[in-house]
């Protein structure tokens, strides 16, 4: 009789995982509306920070010379055998020097 209450609970268990696998899966298809996060027209709100945040900074020599560092870097860190952290610093710098192309296709998801 033990043994059946034992096989019981292990079918009660397999229940609960393979529903909660089925929500989670009904969940990851649930769709919602995405939109990208568009550039400030000149003369709104913020437009004076995004310019020279992204436009002045980012995308200028700053951003460019900070990319090349960053190379730089990643190139000592994988003489030097750290391996892992130079492939950070490589993907950080790769941001930088693409960052036009990176802030063109960043969006934000809207729910």
């Amino acid at each position: 009789m033990n043994s059946s209450f034992k096989r019981q609970g292990k079918q009660l268990h397999q229940t609960k995982i393979m529903t909660g696998f089925a929500v989670l899966f009904a969940a990851c298809l649930h769709s919602v509306n995405a939109m990208a996060m568009a550039v400030p027209a000149a003369g709104s709100f913020a437009y004076d920070l995004y310019d020279i945040g992204v436009n002045q900074i980012l995308l200028g020599p700053i951003g460019f010379v900070a990319g090349v560092a960053c190379m730089v870097f990643a190139a000592i860190l994988a003489i030097r055998q750290m391996i892992l952290p130079a492939a950070g610093v490589v993907l950080g710098g790769a941001f930088l020097l693409k960052a036009d192309a990176v802030v063109q296709t960043v969006g934000a998801v809207v729910v």
